[in-house]
């Protein structure tokens, strides 16, 4: 009958044993109906067994012994052989059999059982009756439990491709008209409606994850196609139509377009530029990811016309027919279909998801005529527009629905559709490459059957060409992140499709005719003259316009891509003639700048697009200084500039062979217009910068050197200028790098040195020291150069700083210039009693020991600056020891003479620092006992005892320090534990 039994055995292999299956298959009408299989795999695909049973079958079908259904064979047993046919059977699988066949016999001889109310008894061999639907087996358990583990992985483990391979299969089982199609794409959808985590989103106003909105995306777009099936009954219509509205109406359904509202115009609408679509956003109907498809059920293949388009290659009229007010057929005779487009192409996507391609193809071809009568159309309203228009500098005029990152993806469709009638199919095409990847897809030019005399196109010229008008098509940027990202995203996937295609003889015309019609296209084209302040860029686009042009028509091609540069959304106000839309600005600035998420995005795909046209233009100076005016005209940011200065640099010095000077000039203009730009704002990048520049100008040569030096103050600040750029352009290297002969280097030098003294005199704090030593081989300049520290030191400068300079000019070999550097740091300093880690106190150290090697009245200048600026008695204390180790004046300054004695600290100038020490000590010691703890007690102790080493340099120190200790033990004796250790210590 119509069941088929088969044991199938799995070889061994080195992990599991042999091991053996029973299946069974029933079938209907050349349909599998249901399967079971002892392997138990749970799936919604049939299992290897299943599918190796059915394959036995169909290959060898004479092996397959045919049996009648088995009520058939009963039916010709008599009553022995029918006791005989039971007991066997019961005894053959008695465990599992005996318990239902005990049911069965009470049940039978019940008299009023439900069993004995029906005539006959069922036969799962026999079939189904021919009023039964009858559909392939899908196991819907199976189907709900995989796309809910699935949602649960949230896109990792590859659950994000597992999902996309089901939508796979849904459209597998559309093109070949199984029912089921529809039912495992509610199935689907009726766990993605039950998807936790939507009400999650919901709640905390984030918008779904990148990876879960295009599975909803491509959910929508797969319900249109369902709903759009040209031969559903309209039974099933209304059934998916109450569904879809149930789930539309749910609260966690997302959004069309993220979390956006949206004025695109309904599906069913022309293409009637709607003047309302400002209103505000509260009037706009919620449009969900269903809304689409709902949509959809109002659309019928009912028109003749249509019906006709559809049906023949031949259908054409000879002469101009009008139906009413809409146009049926071209100036050729060929048909027309004048529907809103994204609409007319989710016809075509319905008829190639249904399995009718020719259908399909016959429908694009209409579209793209009719879409090229616009083209046309457009082009003579621009030309009456154009002077006024030119003269605005703006337009009004502009698509509010995008064709290109559209939910329905028209584009896409056309180019699919007709790109699969012109594949090549391959003998092994099915083989997938080691890497993973398939190979790319061959194509070949397949005339367009048509009823017209004159046909030389193929398929491929047109999906070439209606890729082209859907990516020129000016329109003005969607509202909301996702809308936004969903454009650069549909964009870049076309442009992959395009770079597919090898550009053959006639499809380079395709390509030039259709170019030159965008950049003619006025208003209309998105490389037209004139566009609206808020199209969507043109940069991706025009960089493969541009390399695909290059090599046949370059004027064309640079035409195109200087044309395309600009960003008018950047710009600093919106020209008068603007529509604006109050709902799409940003409320802090009304007047300025829209709210482009992907602004980052597309001004770097801005900045790729210089790129290339700087790549391609090495070497030709007219064409590098255009690209130059373009870059220098059009991009605002200064990264992006550093970036292409960068790009420009490394192109024109290859490693291998010259540097090319055309644009190394280039590069380094760019990188001076960075300077300039980045000079008074702040920028992470900055020494980068400047590094990159010096590199850059090194490498154009000497001039480009002198020049920057020259020019500082318009590119560095004083202190990038001398620490960076001098410091560089006057290091070793660079010298050797451009192997310069004597005067070159003076030439250098000399401008250096101006350069230092310039920076010295603006920003004496930050710049002196580099000054100094830029001016180091010249006497003149040096001179100079001290003399504008010494003038800002009692002003404009710090200690540290005063104090570095003097370490550098003792280094130098000028003691005495340094001491008096020293002298001049003493002055700004102060450090308090507590301040004994302070990191001017090797500074002061310093100063101490410079003064005393000089000798006596140096040290006697010295100290009193330090008494009055040093209060902490350890420093004090210190420099008194080391002055009093060593006879002072042992740096031998020629023409003085020193006595080699060493100092009492009962005369000048140590008694001052003596008794400065002593009073510290005092003054210490009081300020620290107001607020001492006990653990603190033993560290106080110790302090003591150094402050008695100070005092017993006094000659009557121990009287001080006795009258001192007693003092404490009269003011402090409430602190009787610590008094305690002051006598056990000191009596």
């Amino acid at each position: 009958g119509f069941h088929l039994s088969g044991t199938v055995t799995e070889p061994a292999t080195a992990a599991e044993p042999e091991m053996t299956y029973k299946v069974a298959i029933s079938f209907d009408r050349c349909k599998i109906t249901s399967v079971t299989c002892g392997c138990g795999n749970k799936d919604i695909f049939y299992c290897a067994h299943v599918v190796a049973l059915s394959l036995y079958r169909i290959r060898k079908p004479d092996q397959v012994k045919l049996r009648l259904p088995i009520s058939e064979t009963l039916f010709q047993m008599n009553r022995d052989q029918l006791q005989k046919f039971v007991q066997y059977l019961i005894t053959a699988h008695h465990t599992e059999v005996l318990p239902t066949a005990q049911k069965l016999a009470d049940e039978i001889l019940s008299s009023n059982s439900e069993i004995n109310q029906v005539h006959g008894a069922p036969d799962p061999t026999a079939g189904a009756s021919i009023d039964d639907e009858n559909c392939w087996h899908l196991d819907e358990e199976q189907v709900r439990e995989q796309v809910k583990l699935f949602l649960s992985q949230g896109g990792y483990y590859g659950s994000g491709k597992q999902l996309n391979s089901m939508f796979a299969k849904v459209r597998e089982m559309l093109r070949m008209r199984d029912s089921n199609g529809a039912r495992m794409l509610t199935l689907i959808t009726e766990q993605f409606m039950a998807d936790p985590r939507l009400s999650l989103w919901r709640q905390q106003g984030t918008g779904i994850t990148e990876k879960c909105r295009q599975l909803w995306d491509e959910l929508g777009a797969l319900w249109v196609c369902v709903v759009l099936n040209p031969h559903c009954k309209l039974e099933e219509k209304s059934c998916w139509l109450r569904q879809l509205r149930k789930w539309g109406e749910m609260d966690v359904c997302p959004l069309e377009d993220g979390n956006y509202g949206n004025e695109l115009p309904n599906i069913t609408n022309a293409l009637t530029q709607s003047s309302g679509h400002s209103q505000d956003s509260l009037a706009r109907p919620r449009r969900t990811v269903f809304t689409r498809a709902i949509e959809g059920c109002d659309l019928h293949w009912q028109d003749s016309h249509l019906q006709r388009i559809i049906s023949s290659d031949f259908y054409v009229s000879h002469s101009y027919q009008r139906e009413g007010e809409s146009l049926l057929f071209n100036s050729q005779g060929q048909p027309l279909w004048l529907e809103h487009v994204p609409t007319a192409c989710a016809r075509v996507d319905a008829l190639r998801s249904h399995g009718y391609p020719r259908e399909a193809l016959r429908l694009t071809v209409a579209i793209i005529n009719t879409l090229r009568l616009q083209q046309q159309r457009q082009l003579e309203i621009y030309k009456h527009q154009k002077k006024e228009l030119l003269q605005r500098g703006a337009t009004t005029i502009t698509n509010l629905e995008g064709w290109v990152g559209h939910p329905l993806n028209p584009i896409g469709c056309l180019f699919l559709t007709l790109t699969e009638a012109c594949r090549l199919e391959e003998e092994n095409c099915l083989e997938i490459s080691d890497a993973g990847d398939s190979k790319p897809p061959v194509y070949q030019h397949v005339p367009v059957v048509t009823g017209s005399q004159d046909s030389d196109e193929s398929y491929l010229s047109l999906a070439l060409e209606v890729a082209l008008m859907g990516m020129g098509q000016q329109r003005v940027m969607p509202e909301g992140l996702y809308a936004q990202d969903k454009v650069c995203r549909n964009e870049e996937q076309i442009i992959a499709r395009l770079q597919d295609l090898e550009l053959d003889p006639v499809l380079v015309q395709t390509l030039r005719k259709q170019c030159i019609l965008l950049l003619e296209g006025g208003p209309f084209s998105g490389l037209g003259e004139v566009i609206h302040r808020e199209s969507v860029p043109m940069h991706t686009f025009a960089k493969y316009l541009f390399s695909a042009l290059l090599p046949h028509d370059a004027d064309l091609a640079y035409k195109l891509a200087l044309r395309a540069m600009r960003l008018p959304v950047l710009e600093t106000t919106a020209p008068s003639g603007d529509v604006s839309h109050p709902h799409h600005l940003v409320s802090v600035v009304p007047s300025r700048y829209p709210r482009w998420f992907t602004l980052g995005h597309l001004e770097s795909q801005q900045c790729e697009l210089a790129s290339t046209m700087l790549t391609a233009a090495k070497g030709d100076m007219l064409r590098l200084r255009t690209v130059l005016e373009a870059i220098q005209k059009n991009i605002h940011s200064s990264s992006l500039i550093f970036k292409l200065a960068q790009d420009a640099f490394k192109i024109a010095t290859p490693a291998d062979s010259n540097s090319d000077t055309t644009l190394l000039n280039v590069a380094l203009e760019l990188g001076l217009q960075v300077m300039r730009m980045t000079l008074s704002t702040l920028n992470w990048r900055r020494r980068e910068m400047v590094r990159w520049l010096v590199t850059c100008a090194t490498e154009v040569g000497v001039r480009a050197l002198v020049s920057i030096l020259q020019s500082w103050y318009s590119l560095f600040t004083p202190t990038e200028a001398t620490s960076i750029v001098a410091a560089t352009v006057m290091s070793h290297n660079t010298i050797l790098r451009l192997s310069l002969d004597y005067p070159q280097r003076e030439e250098l030098a000399s401008c250096a040195r101006t350069l230092a003294l310039q920076c010295a005199m603006k920003d004496p704090q930050n710049c002196a020291l580099s000054a100094l030593t830029l001016c180091e081989k010249d006497h003149i300049a040096f001179e100079t150069a001290y003399q504008i520290v010494i003038d800002a030191a009692s002003t404009g400068m710090t200690y540290t700083q005063l104090f570095t300079i003097a370490r550098y000019m003792e280094h130098r070999g000028y003691p005495l210039r340094a001491f008096k550097l020293a002298s001049l740091a003493m002055t700004h300093l102060n450090l308090a009693y507590n301040q004994d880690t302070h990191p001017a106190i090797n500074d002061v150290l310093w100063a101490c020991a410079l003064s005393h090697s000089l000798g006596k009245n140096e040290l006697a200048a010295i100290i009193p600056l330090v008494v009055k600026s040093v209060h902490c008695a350890t420093v004090l204390s210190d420099i008194l020891r080391r002055c009093t180790m060593t006879a002072p004046g042992l740096a031998g300054i020629p023409g003085r003479r020193n006595s080699g004695k060493l100092m009492s600290t009962d005369k000048a100038p140590l008694r001052q620092l003596l008794d400065a020490t002593i009073s510290a000590y005092i003054n210490t010691t009081h300020s620290r006992l107001t607020h001492i703890s006990p653990r603190h007690y033993g560290e106080f102790i110790e302090f003591l005892s150094k402050a008695r080493e100070t005092f017993l340099l006094a000659q009557d120190g121990h009287i001080q320090f006795a009258q001192f200790i007693d003092n404490l033990k009269q003011i402090y004796k409430g602190k009787k534990k610590l008094m305690l250790l002051v006598r056990e210590r000191f009596g």
